[in-house]
């Protein structure tokens, strides 16, 4: 367990040196705020332009507003959600390149089949993108030992493993850049809902012990604000947890892409050495 959650930390403080991600995080919360402060708490959506009173009848800005200094950290938040998986989407469709993967793979895995290496490397240049890059590594260095007398066949073929490892290890990391903030949010999010639930019941209940009749606009309060943040940070951690699934399956689909294709590249040479000899 603790090895999970140092990789989880350390994984997350890389991602926060990126100066893009640390920019978004700060922009996103001061937005989170300004759309509180200042469009929830517009006073045209309260009794008597005070946001002080009671909501408008049927006005859910007004309702959001009352959930307290809780609101603004969850629609960051949400915010920090859709903004990470829009540049998430963006890196991971140039990972892709310009065809389709499954399609460019058993392109390769014919051209390989078929002794075409050149025609091979020719059409990773056309497909480009993170699964072409590694592929291409792979075929160049077969084209450079597939005539090579020199060195052991056992060898070469380990040469052409550790290129296309090492391609993939320079290519995978950009891949998963940032979607460890995506699962940070979808855990903060449900924290923060509960942590909203807490106080707004402690608000209820204060209200309620007052000697006297209860305090009905005080547990009003207390409730709204329960149920607002419960609403937000669960609607938040549900929205992040769908993206960060969404691209993990994305990003297995092209490693399993790019390992089917390593795979051919590999036994191809293997079957090509064994016919020398």
């Amino acid at each position: 367990m603790k090895t999970t959650q140092t990789s989880s930390s350390s994984s997350l403080s890389e991602s926060l040196k990126s100066g893009f991600a640390a920019s978004v995080i700060l922009i996103e919360l001061v937005i989170g705020f300004l759309i509180w402060k200042f469009v929830l708490g517009n006073p045209a959506n309260f009794e008597g332009g005070d946001p002080a009173s009671h909501p408008l009848e049927g006005n859910f800005l007004g309702i959001f507003y009352k959930g307290g200094y809780l609101v603004p950290l969850a629609i960051g938040m949400l915010l920090m959600a859709f903004t990470f998986a829009i540049e998430r989407a963006f890196t991971i469709g140039r990972a892709k390149g310009k065809g389709n993967v499954k399609a460019f793979v058993q392109r390769i895995r014919l051209l390989v089949a078929g002794g075409n290496i050149s025609q091979a490397i020719a059409e990773c240049d056309k497909q480009k993108g993170s699964v072409a890059n590694v592929v291409k590594a792979g075929l160049v260095k077969y084209n450079e030992l597939v005539n090579n007398n020199t060195i052991e066949a056992e060898k070469k073929i380990a040469m052409i493993q550790k290129d296309i490892e090492e391609t993939t290890q320079l290519e995978m990391p950009m891949l998963e850049k940032n979607l460890v903030i995506l699962a940070t949010i979808a855990s903060i999010a449900t924290l923060i809902g509960l942590l909203g639930t807490v106080l707004g019941m402690i608000t209820a209940f204060a209200s309620m012990a007052q000697a006297g009749a209860p305090d009905s606009v005080g547990l009003a309060n207390g409730i709204s604000e329960a149920l607002i943040n419960t609403a937000l940070g669960i609607g938040t951690s549900a929205v992040a947890i769908i993206f960060y699934n969404l691209f993990t399956s994305k990003i297995d689909a092209l490693t399993y892409g790019i390992d089917e294709a390593g795979y051919s590249i590999v036994q191809n040479f293997t079957a090509t050495q064994q016919g020398k000899h």
